[in-house]
């Protein structure tokens, strides 16, 4: 197996935090998978979601991720990708790519098809049963029309949905389905043509079922709360009962919130390891060499930070992700502070194996960063959650603004002093100058990004101006 071009693995969490690796600062779960991608590549540890348009984060952001797009430059909320913004996969495939995709798909069976020449154990859908998982077979046609009815599983003798889906493998948690599905797609690669491997996990979302080893690894007891662990938020937000928020009872209990932690990070190292035996796979090849891995996640998790347990909120928790790069091209054992989105990643792969980035991209390169880990990539950024939420933040300071059902509030957070967003600045006379600084670039990447024009954005800047 011969590449002229470097192959592509990439590996995609769903909502896992970005202070979820042991290599990166967070001694409390293991994850050697991570930790030796961590030694052997770049980390990014300042990677962010732009936020979200729909309840379900993870849908906007894989749109974005895939598109090359920002936030209010996608279809509708990412339900698709239209035609004219072309997919990476789509892209690398033009350009000589064979392309594998499995496990987790949120943004329509057209632009998957586009997407992936190849695949196995499709999911179209944002949550399931980990240990049912409706998947599709590939259908070179595009169609994945399949949908089954609420049966009987001869396996179980339990009635599973299998919505979305031509078959369950009943037993098996879907990150080593998705695993598998993989692996075998790479043992049995024997093409001249790169190929670009994308597995999408359906961990470590919640329901948080796991192997009973896993289950057993973290003892709730053991686990410490976060310094910002709150029994419930201190305002409305806009969405305190939506569907991540009615996981754990309010107010919340330290004990539960353990439990939660614990079974969270019990996911985390059950995909880890999953993700090793991928690598083995290409390593047995002699092929890893010649293979960029990414890892990376559709967003974070609150998991009882500011009172909160999802991730519909401008907060850090909910923001920041994993992000890290290995491979021919790639220095190791780097660490950078560069701000990037995820949806950099499409024009950073583009540059690192020599092909077009189309103009339907908008995002930004990081292999200046990788480069030079000094690179600072932007100095702001901006996040969003639907009606509700805007901010910005530079290199010290994060102003949140709200408009909750007409009503107005504003945060502003000193990150270098208050990392864990404690501290709430902006009645604070002294820094005025700072909040209007910031209120003016909010309104710059407001423009840039067209979010007034957007329905979310109409409603929020109508109540921001009233």
């Amino acid at each position: 197996m011969t590449a002229r071009k470097p192959n592509i693995l990439f590996f995609f969490a769903d909502d896992q935090r970005f202070d979820t690796i042991n290599a990166l600062g967070n001694s409390a779960v293991q994850t050697p998978t991570l930790d030796r991608l961590a030694a052997d590549g770049v980390a990014f540890t300042h990677a962010h979601i732009p936020g979200g348009t729909s309840g379900a984060v993870c849908m906007p952001s894989r749109a974005m991720l895939h598109s090359g797009r920002p936030l209010f430059h996608i279809e509708n909320a990412g339900q698709g990708i239209p035609e004219e913004h072309v997919t990476m996969g789509e892209n690398f495939r033009a350009h000589g790519y064979r392309t594998f995709g499995t496990g987790k798909w949120h943004n329509g069976a057209r632009a998957y098809a586009r997407s992936f020449s190849d695949g196995a154990e499709i999911f179209f859908g944002g949550m399931d049963d980990h240990w049912n998982v409706p998947a599709f077979d590939h259908d070179p046609t595009g169609r994945y029309a399949g949908r089954l009815p609420i049966c009987k599983n001869p396996a179980t003798s339990r009635d599973v949905n299998w919505r979305r889906g031509d078959h369950v493998t009943a037993g098996k948690h879907s990150s080593e389905l998705f695993c598998e599905a993989a692996a075998a797609f790479l043992e049995d690669y024997d093409d001249d043509a790169p190929f670009f491997v994308y597995i999408s996990f359906m961990a470590p979302h919640d329901p948080r079922s796991m192997p009973q080893k896993y289950l057993e690894m973290y003892d709730p007891e053991e686990i410490e709360l976060p310094p910002n662990f709150m029994g419930g938020h201190p305002f409305d937000n806009g969405d305190m009962k939506i569907r991540d928020e009615v996981l754990a009872d309010f107010p919340r209990d330290p004990v539960e919130i353990k439990q939660h932690i614990a079974e969270y990070y019990g996911m985390i190292t059950h995909l880890d390891d999953q993700m090793a035996r991928v690598i083995e796979v290409l390593e047995a090849k002699g092929e890893l060499d010649n293979t960029i891995v990414v890892f990376a996640g559709d967003n974070g998790l609150a998991l009882g930070q500011h009172g909160l347990m999802g991730k519909q909120s401008n907060y850090e928790h909910s923001i920041r992700v994993p992000l890290m790069m290995r491979g021919p091209g790639i220095p190791a054992g780097q660490t950078t502070e560069a701000y990037a989105y995820i949806m950099d990643i499409y024009p950073t792969l583009c540059e690192l194996a020599g092909v077009p980035v189309p103009d339907s991209v908008e995002s930004s390169s990081l292999v200046p960063a990788l480069r030079d880990a000094a690179e600072p990539i932007r100095d702001s950024l901006f996040f969003a959650y639907k009606e509700y939420h805007r901010s910005v933040k530079d290199r010290r300071h994060k102003l949140i603004e709200y408009v909750i059902r007409g009503r107005r509030h504003t945060q502003l957070f000193d990150l270098v002093e208050d990392p864990w967003e404690l501290n709430d600045l902006s009645a604070d006379p002294a820094y005025a100058a700072k909040v209007t600084e910031l209120r003016a670039l909010l309104c710059s990447w407001r423009d840039e990004w067209d979010d007034e024009a957007s329905e979310w954005g109409r409603t929020f800047w109508a109540g921001f101006n009233a």
